[in-house]
């Protein structure tokens, strides 16, 4: 992220420490600014690829795998609207385990059921009478009718239990799955983050395009 960080702009502080002398103040980065993509890009697929994130891959690896530089981890994050890694990346092997242990108390929890999903269920003209992938609960029944006949369903026969591992592992693979910006368009980011990082000349605070005051934040 240094590379990210370097594109902030600055602001000036007052120096608290230094209350005698009220003209003294220290420059910091901006951190309230945020790059971004623009609307007409991000919404638009051609500028995009599909990447699947393998085992404990970070940003980082994954920027040096596509664009060859560790610090272009921003692009992958902005790209892909990630604001907090801790939850919007996939966790790696050893914290996920932690997360699994802590969140349900004992490695036999882990694999009890967490919910039911139902099966697609079909009635004798092979129209769906009961989609598939609805949770459910346990005592969940399904009843259809064919011809006035009643047609009872148990659970078992519609419906599959879901283990809290099972749940937690869809969590993870769902995150797995990302959009790469591709090389060739990595020019118009960086023009677009340094126009969205600049200060603009007659706004409250302006000093340069680089420096403003702290109370115009």
């Amino acid at each position: 992220m240094a590379n990210y960080f370097k594109r902030l702009p600055n602001i000036n502080y007052q120096n608290l420490e230094e209350l005698n002398s009220p003209g003294r103040t220290f420059q910091n980065k901006n951190l309230f600014r945020r790059a971004k993509l623009r609307e007409d890009i991000a919404s638009n697929m051609i500028f995009f690829e599909d990447y699947f994130i393998v085992g404990d891959e970070r940003p980082d690896n994954v920027a040096f795998k596509v664009y060859g530089e560790e610090d272009l981890d921003w692009v992958i994050l902005i790209t892909n609207n990630i604001l907090n890694i801790q939850e919007e990346w996939p966790m790696p092997s050893r914290l996920y385990n932690e997360h699994l242990l802590e969140k349900y108390g004992s490695y036999e929890a882990i694999y009890e059921i967490h919910h039911y999903e139902t099966k697609v269920i079909t009635n004798v003209d092979g129209v769906v009478v009961l989609p598939g992938g609805l949770q459910v609960d346990q005592n969940f029944r399904f009843e259809y009718f064919e011809e006035t006949i009643g047609k009872h369903v148990t659970l078992e026969d519609c419906a599959s239990a879901v283990t809290n591992y099972a749940y937690e592992e869809r969590i993870q693979e769902k995150k797995r799955t990302i959009k790469i910006l591709k090389p060739k368009y990595l020019n118009l980011v960086f023009e677009d983050t340094a126009e969205i990082m600049s200060y603009r000349k007659g706004s409250t605070g302006f000093i340069s395009r680089t420096l403003k005051d702290t109370e115009s934040i």
